[in-house]
């Protein structure tokens, strides 16, 4: 359905998707055999044991400052049984906040905002209602999910309701005053929930502030400076770009859809690859896009709620990012993404040299314990990409 927060999974009866026994494979011809030595053996055992779930297609790519490893896994089209391309594209969902929240730190470095501007300061009149008031609400906290702020995003819990769904068009005014008809979660700074809403307002201000669209914002401060050629923002366009594997969701048990086509229900929706991702995460992580006074800022995290500890366990989020430990030690950063079938999982070491990106084209929502199977399976390939050494 739309808006998860991360992945959803289930384990899928494989005799019901034949075209899962693919094996994984490496994809990247030009990688150095010492990356592939080290690491390409573990990465396809685990790009395999996410397959192994159900999920019907998946990416993983590992790259360091030298040497990058490219594997997929599973199909891209259950119909026809076409291989996965390692280059391909995918809504990345929530993996946006990221992207949203580093400008807005851009912003705050060139003073031309400050993370402790109320709401009401930029965007006068929209926070309001019963027990709102957007001058008790800051920008800080819109990017750290403590505004209390609640979502209440259209989505679709069955095949018909994503085929009467798939065309409907949303604007952010429109979702932020569906979320304003209930009351807030929380007074603002005392707790945290995860909540859309809030970005959605970020990105709202992003515009005041500087007077273009948010789009041409992360194009011009982003985008453009990595060369992020394969990244791009589909609008109302309801097809993912070639080369890209079919998006699928389970909304019961053997009940695979595809749901490839659809209007994107966030208005600033951004499709990407794991070779970007994976540069925009390690550019982050290595002081690339904010300096240093902003990136600690960014990384300056709160615990998060009980609900999403049982997601990211150990986890705890800071702006528009998010901090996981590692089993080997120390911490990583990065921000899962879910939406339309396309479940995107990231991880980037503290100093930027190591980042690690997984895309599964299927989300198997059909209970918790599936949901957290699939989390579970991608965090493994993650931590265990950036805990190696070679």
């Amino acid at each position: 359905m739309r808006f998860h927060l991360i992945a959803a999974a289930a384990l899928l009866p494989l005799l019901a998707v034949a075209g899962l026994q693919a094996t994984a494979h490496a994809t990247d011809p030009a990688t150095p055999s010492g990356l592939q030595r080290g690491t390409a053996s573990g990465l396809r055992r685990d790009a395999d044991a996410i397959r192994a779930l159900g999920v019907t297609g998946v990416q993983a790519r590992v790259t360091t400052s030298t040497k990058t490893l490219a594997v997929t896994s599973g199909v891209a089209d259950l119909g026809t049984g076409r291989p996965v391309p390692a280059e391909g594209r995918f809504r990345i969902a929530s993996t946006r906040k990221a992207f949203v929240a580093t400008v807005a730190l851009q912003l705050a470095g060139e003073h031309r905002l400050s993370l402790d501007d109320s709401v009401e300061r930029w965007l006068p009149g929209v926070v309001r209602g019963p027990g709102y008031d957007g001058r008790g609400i800051t920008v800080r906290q819109l990017l750290q999910n403590t505004s209390g702020i609640p979502d209440d995003l259209p989505g679709y819990t069955n095949p018909q309701e994503y085929l009467d769904q798939r065309g409907d068009v949303w604007t952010r005014e429109q979702l932020v005053t569906r979320a304003l008809a209930h009351p807030l979660t929380f007074p603002p700074g005392t707790g945290w929930s995860y909540s859309n809403t809030g970005f959605i307002l970020a990105g709202m201000v992003v515009e005041r502030v500087t007077g273009r669209s948010l789009q041409q914002e992360i194009t011009d401060r982003i985008i453009r400076p990595l060369g992020l050629h394969q990244t791009t923002f589909p609008g109302v366009t309801p097809t993912v770009p070639r080369p890209h594997a079919q998006a699928y969701e389970r909304f019961s048990p053997g009940n695979l859809v595809d749901v490839t086509d659809q209007v994107p229900g966030d208005p600033d929706s951004i499709i990407s690859s794991t070779r970007d991702l994976a540069r925009f995460f390690r550019a982050l992580a290595g002081g690339d896009l904010l300096a240093p006074p902003e990136l600690a800022a960014m990384r300056r995290t709160v615990p998060i709620n009980a609900d999403v500890e049982l997601v990211w366990p150990g986890g705890q989020y800071g702006l528009g990012l998010a901090r996981r430990p590692l089993p080997c030690g120390g911490v990583y950063w990065g921000h899962d993404g879910g939406d339309a079938g396309y479940i995107t999982v990231t991880g980037v070491t503290s100093d930027g040299h190591r980042s690690a990106i997984v895309s599964m084209s299927t989300a198997l929502g059909d209970s918790l314990d599936h949901h957290l199977q699939q989390q579970r399976a991608a965090d493994t390939l993650i931590q265990h990409a950036l805990c190696r050494t070679t």
